[in-house]
């Protein structure tokens, strides 16, 4: 039976080359108040566009918050943090009923307070340092863009994005996320340190009076828009078989998995990888103002997608081996089709 493909029309490849052009202005706004992690906003977008969800991973101080915010400025959406504590509770993220009064009556009944993560961006701050029950309260909000109380669905805001952190320092008094939870954030974003000029950059923004106003690029239905245009961005057969090639090649009792993959790794990527690695390969086309995905576009995406999906094993860790270290071993050892 042939696969049917959505056809390429006129309006989809001009609204290609318009997003290309928003997603460059998208960066000039942000870079007013951001200096250098150019990488990293283009992948929080690219995430953003593919209707995934992220977790930052990098230590205090470097702006993660204020990039979240300015991001949720530039495209008018709203924004929601929260702190994970140990004693967060999930009322205190969905919300919680209330008994309130009625004026013309006077009967009681309950009300629903709607809690912090109804908003569009929601930033989950130090998510692994809440219990696993609190953690657990986003997974249905992820999956399902609804919340659940008293019995009672209640619909999310859209677009819906949630981005959590973790510190990778400080591990004492964490519950780390177990990996059912892990597989739920589409990418895996590293924050690293700026370099000596980005740091002195941004020593001379922030100690200055300067105070930069962000301009609108987008709204809340023209982001929508996008989302359902990258789902229709065609993903012709060899890209689809090279990311479910990659995939497949991080699992160590594979037989098509590289040697180095059966020495370190314990615990591949399951099939949702390969599903990111397509609709990021996509949003990321589209980014880039091109109605096509390529092998070069999975594998721009590979390492958010795969590095937080790969348990390695001891022999990893004795030899200092990172996850990163393997996923770009795998992109050199799986042959890349032709294009």
């Amino acid at each position: 039976m042939a696969v049917l493909r959505p056809a390429t029309t006129d309006i989809d490849l001009q609204t290609a080359a318009q997003f290309g052009e928003a997603v460059r202005r998208i960066h000039d706004e942000i870079r007013q108040v951001i200096v250098g992690q150019e990488e990293v906003v283009d992948e929080l977008l690219t995430a953003l566009f593919a209707r995934g969800h992220c977790l930052l991973v990098g230590v205090p101080g470097l702006a993660k918050t204020l990039l979240v915010n300015s991001v949720a400025r530039v495209l008018d959406l709203s924004f929601k943090r929260i702190q994970f504590t140990p004693d967060l509770m999930p009322s205190d993220i969905i919300g919680t009923d209330i008994i309130q009064e009625d004026p013309d009556t006077g009967r009681r009944r309950f009300v629903f307070v709607k809690g912090p993560v109804f908003a569009n961006i929601v930033l989950s701050d130090e998510i692994n340092r809440a219990p696993p029950k609190t953690q657990s309260a986003l997974l249905e909000a992820m999956q399902e863009y609804k919340v659940t109380a008293s019995g009672t669905d209640y619909r999310l805001p859209l677009p819906f994005f949630v981005l959590a952190t973790q510190n990778p320092i400080e591990q004492e008094g964490t519950y780390p996320l177990p990996e059912a939870q892990l597989d739920r954030f589409m990418f895996n974003i590293l924050v690293d340190y700026p370099s000596q000029q980005e740091e002195k950059d941004i020593v001379k923004l922030t100690t200055s009076a300067y105070a930069p106003e962000l301009r609108k690029v987008m709204s809340a239905e023209e982001i929508m828009r996008l989302q359902d245009l990258v789902r229709r961005v065609p993903a012709p057969d060899h890209v689809v078989d090279y990311a479910v090639a990659l995939t497949r090649a991080t699992r160590p009792k594979e037989s098509t998995a590289p040697d180095f993959i059966k020495e370190y790794v314990t615990w591949g990527a399951g099939p949702r990888a390969a599903q990111f690695l397509i609709i990021g390969g996509k949003a990321r086309a589209l980014m880039r103002g091109r109605y096509f995905v390529s092998c070069k576009d999975v594998q721009s995406v590979a390492l958010p997608v795969f590095r937080h999906r790969l348990v390695l094993n001891f022999a990893a860790e004795a030899e200092g081996i990172q996850p990163d270290d393997i996923v770009r071993r795998l992109l050199q050892a799986v042959p890349t089709p032709a294009e």
